[in-house]
């Protein structure tokens, strides 16, 4: 080897170090930055040069090291579990707040509840009953009446605003997830041309698995690696991003247009690929959770199932009341008439309304037993204790929300619970630690002092060489 080959070994070395300390600086620089994941310079030694001609020499010693490449040291396998996660805790996230949300519309147990109305509203007709002719007592149960007519169409409205809320929640989730595959395509094409210029693109990978954990989020996606670095991104086995292009979704045309439509056996809200039509399918993501929340009554989904039993509850008042109202007598002997009438036209629990507009038209007596007598009023208000009566299904109603709203809220602690653990897994991988990072820039730093005093060494050596061989006889 030639004797100026150890000052190629050193400066190959100074270099190198040189890199591998700037790369710990990029880390320590980014110890906070969300997303980060921290880099390390792979090194190799470089072997001995090759003697091309016959009678040159070699002593066979290498001519130094090199930096090969930037390595990202997260873990795919982590990343992987980390998307899957996230995918199933959003979705049932989703649906819990949901739950919770329709548990607040409908505020039960509490002192203002519906039942509390039904409860003034049996009362009133006992009252009727025990005290025919006070016009009073009747004109308190026709507002009682209306107050219980009122509730029911309340409470469906505000179901129904619940419902417009998440159809428009669901709305601009998609478009978010447009955008976001849009960016993902982008910077695939980004990162594709930097690495065949040689470049290392690690900074905008982070970029892109933070834009790809975020799709988990929203429609449960998850990836596939390419050989040329870019990532498909899949979406119930199907392409959301596939390289540089991006397929985007939207609502299904023939999706619920109202939550009517959702209550009364239409098609609920869905998902469909923009291009063809076809339903995306998805099964994890927040958006997959709102779709359930979405769907209609006949299918489980929680808000038109709720709008449903709440127009079961606005039939079954009016026709367990008028079924018995219309047998019992006014005090000027007429009978047949209803006590409550539902719009036909109008959900049941928007129809419902007292029909009776004079107190003197309420009916409790029974025919031909006079004025004075309340033995049919007592019928009616003993509907507050019947086993299939409003107050036994309003009840069943509750119970059973409230039970599908704990076991909602149970698995969604569950799920992110099993996110938590899967992200402080992936954050322990990728994480910078800057004790670590401290340590090797002390490393780099000597090695860089240690290539110095070589190269110090090789010219002090070259230096006598050059200058001072054969001096003695001249």
């Amino acid at each position: 080897m030639s004797t100026f080959s150890g000052l190629g070994t050193a400066l190959s070395s100074l270099i190198a170090q040189r890199q591998a300390l700037e790369v710990s600086g990029q880390n320590i620089a980014n110890a906070n930055t969300v997303g980060y994941t921290r880099q390390r310079a792979a090194m190799a030694s470089l072997p001995a040069a090759t003697v091309p001609s016959m009678f040159s020499t070699t002593d066979g010693v290498g001519i130094g090291t090199a930096v090969t490449g930037i390595e990202r040291l997260g873990d795919v396998f982590l990343d992987a579990r980390l998307r899957n996660e996230t995918s199933g805790a959003s979705r049932l996230a989703a649906i819990a707040t949901e739950y919770d949300t329709l548990e607040a519309t409908i505020g039960e147990p509490s002192k203002t509840g519906f039942s509390v109305d039904l409860k003034n509203f049996w009362t009133s007709w006992s009252d009727v009953a025990n005290s025919p002719d006070s016009a009073s007592n009747r004109a308190v149960l026709l507002e009682r009446g209306k107050a219980v007519a009122d509730r029911v169409a309340t409470l469906y409205q505000d179901v129904a605003t619940q419902w417009d809320q998440a159809r428009t929640t669901t709305a601009a989730l998609v478009t978010q997830v447009n955008t976001t595959a849009t960016n993902v395509a982008d910077l695939n094409t980004r990162i594709l041309a930097i690495t065949n210029a040689g470049g290392s693109a690690n900074e905008l990978m982070d970029q892109r698995d933070q834009l790809v954990t975020s799709l988990s989020s929203l429609v449960g996606a998850t990836t596939r690696t390419n050989d040329d670095g870019s990532v498909d991104v899949m979406v119930a086995g199907n392409a959301l991003v596939s390289g540089s292009s991006a397929n985007a979704l939207a609502i299904g045309a023939g999706s619920a247009a109202s939550f009517g439509d959702a209550v009364s056996g239409g098609q609920g809200v869905s998902i469909v690929w923009a291009r063809s039509g076809n339903a995306a399918g998805l099964e994890g993501g927040r958006v997959a959770g709102l779709l359930t929340a979405l769907g209609p009554a006949e299918d489980g989904g929680v808000l038109a199932s709720a709008g449903a039993s709440l127009n079961a509850m606005a039939t079954t008042i009016a026709g367990q009341v008028n079924a018995i109202h219309r047998t019992a007598a006014t005090a000027d002997g007429t009978t047949g008439a209803d006590f409550f009438a539902i719009d036909a036209t109008r959900p049941a629990a928007l129809g419902l309304s007292v029909a009776v507009t004079d107190p003197s038209g309420v009916a409790v007596a029974a025919p031909g037993q006079g004025s004075l007598d309340g033995s049919v009023g007592e019928q009616v208000a003993a509907l507050a204790k019947a086993t299939d009566g409003p107050d036994s299904r309003w009840s069943a109603f509750v119970v059973d929300l409230g039970v599908k709203s704990a076991s909602a809220a149970s698995r969604a602690t569950v799920a992110e619970a099993a996110r938590s653990t899967a992200e402080a897994a992936q954050l322990a991988q990728t994480s910078v630690d800057t004790d670590e990072e401290t340590v090797n820039m002390l490393a780099f730093q000597r090695a860089y002092e240690g290539a110095a005093r070589v190269l110090t060494a090789v010219d002090e050596m070259l230096d006598t060489l050059i200058n001072r061989t054969g001096v003695v006889g001249r």
